[in-house]
């Protein structure tokens, strides 16, 4: 066959997926969130990776919304037209073309057409039935470059498909975790409240009885109605994430029972399973549909290749014509065999323009590819660095927070004294609420950025129950 037969890119050279050698495990801090994290490079990563977060409600909910996702069902569809397009192909190309035709014409008939003006007319019936076979030898290859070109689009959607399962079950992690957020951000600013509340009675009465000028007063309240105002953003997003939540799972939000997410019912995973870098191409579904990408380029260069040789076509057909129906098959028969030639030999440079446009398409797909990998070994990276900034984020973080929340204790004591000024009461204040929340949001982060590890590694779709997709 013309054309260049396909081969798989290379795989990448690299020997890891940052500049700096990684420490083998994370900083620890003190919580749940706050376990060290062991790489374990070569390690496979399970199908169901959100499993490893021992979360029993997040594992339903992930099964759920495979089982109710409109994107999956549109995903595996379009993987079905991709195959009955390939196969419906396949039959048109590989094997002769067979029709029976079947036809009654009444005509008239004058003499005249054929030079003969004295006959008059005659009027009569004709039945005629026959067989028509056609067949086109693939010299060039041309069909089976077509046929390679059909097959990849399957792979394609096949990728397609596992990139839509990856997107879905990372989306719906991602949610609950930033639900359990919320929640803690939520909770840590009641916290807070009640406790400005606290030093607002507390204020108030020593204004009442004169140890305080009004300004003191004013200015706790404002510091109480500050974070009250905290509230309702946070309110209106966890609500926003509860119908993300609901609208993945295939539901309308108000069906309702999506479980409830917190932080302290998420288990860190210890153990982070990290696949080679020369397997990475492999196990991620958008470099391997951007390889089928590349591999149709490929094909089609073969097919605008092909057109320029000669092409032939055999055909035959078998039948039998009467004036009478009920002696339609009792008369004699007729057929025929015929065999065509066509060689392309003046096009003004149609067919040669063509096939440059397949190699500057397959050129295309070739970066495309390219750029796809790098962009792979970018994701890693990124979440392998945040995964480490985050612990020791976290470790920093909970510290400040231990030491701003021993601080305002300190300070309140002292105010309540009268050891110390309102001002250091404040700022006491301001500096806990933001520690509390950075210390959430830290938390959070290391949940996060473990489940952008899971997706940027590819999911483990090919360790799934379901036939994966040719390796």
């Amino acid at each position: 066959m013309v054309g260049p037969n396909f081969r798989q890119p290379d795989a990448p050279t690299a020997t890891r997926y940052t500049e700096a050698d990684l420490p083998g495990a994370t900083a620890s801090a003190p919580g749940p969130a706050g376990s060290t994290q062991r790489f374990a490079p070569g390690q496979d990563l399970p199908a169901q990776w959100w499993t490893l977060f021992h979360s029993n409600p997040l594992d339903q909910l992930v099964r759920q919304a495979i089982a109710d996702s409109p994107n999956l069902t549109a995903a595996e569809a379009a993987l079905r037209v991709a195959r009955e397009n390939l196969a419906a192909q396949t039959g048109a190309l590989l094997y002769p073309q067979v029709d029976g035709t079947l036809g009654a014409t009444r005509e008239k008939f004058s003499g005249a057409s054929l030079g003969q003006t004295g006959t008059g007319t005659t009027i009569f019936n004709l039945y005629n039935a026959s067989v028509n076979v056609s067949y086109a030898l693939d010299v060039a290859g041309r069909n089976r470059r077509e046929l390679e070109a059909l097959q990849s689009l399957v792979d394609y959607q096949e990728y397609q498909l596992a990139g839509a399962h990856l997107a879905l079950t990372s989306n719906v992690v991602t949610a609950a975790i930033r639900e359990a957020s919320l929640r803690a951000q939520i909770d840590s600013t009641r916290e807070i409240i009640n406790a400005q509340n606290q030093s607002l009675d507390l204020v108030r009465r020593q204004f009442q009885l004169g140890a305080v000028g009004r300004l003191n007063l004013v200015a706790q309240q404002a510091q109480a109605a500050q974070t009250e105002a905290l509230l309702p953003p946070l309110e209106r997003e966890l609500a926003q994430t509860r119908h993300q939540l609901a609208a993945l799972a295939g539901r309308v939000p108000s069906d309702g029972g999506i479980p409830t997410f917190d932080l302290a019912a998420l288990t860190l995973p210890q153990d982070l399973p990290l696949s080679l870098p020369s397997a990475l191409a492999r196990q991620r579904p958008d470099v391997r549909a951007a390889e089928a990408l590349l591999h149709q380029a490929s094909a089609q260069i073969g097919v605008a290749t092909a057109n320029q040789y000669p092409q032939i076509n055999l055909t035959g057909s078998f039948g039998a014509q009467s004036n009478e129906l009920h002696s339609l098959f009792a008369g004699p028969s007729v057929w025929s065999i015929g065999a065509g030639l066509l060689q392309p030999l003046f096009h003004a440079g149609e067919l040669e323009h063509k096939r440059r446009a397949a190699v500057a398409a397959y050129d295309q797909a070739a970066a495309q590819y390219r750029e796809t990998v790098l962009l792979a070994f970018q994701n890693v990276a990124d979440a392998l660095r945040a995964l480490e900034a985050d612990a020791r984020t976290l470790k920093a973080q909970s510290d400040a927070e231990a030491l701003a929340r021993e601080t305002l204790n300190l300070t309140q004591r002292q105010f309540q004294l009268g050891a110390t000024n309102y001002i250091a009461l404040l700022d006491a204040q301001r500096q806990f609420n933001q520690a509390r929340f950075l210390l959430v949001q830290a938390q959070a982060n290391r949940y996060a950025d473990t489940a952008a590890l899971f997706q940027a590694l590819g999911g483990g779709w090919w360790n799934g129950d379901a036939a994966a997709p040719p390796a």
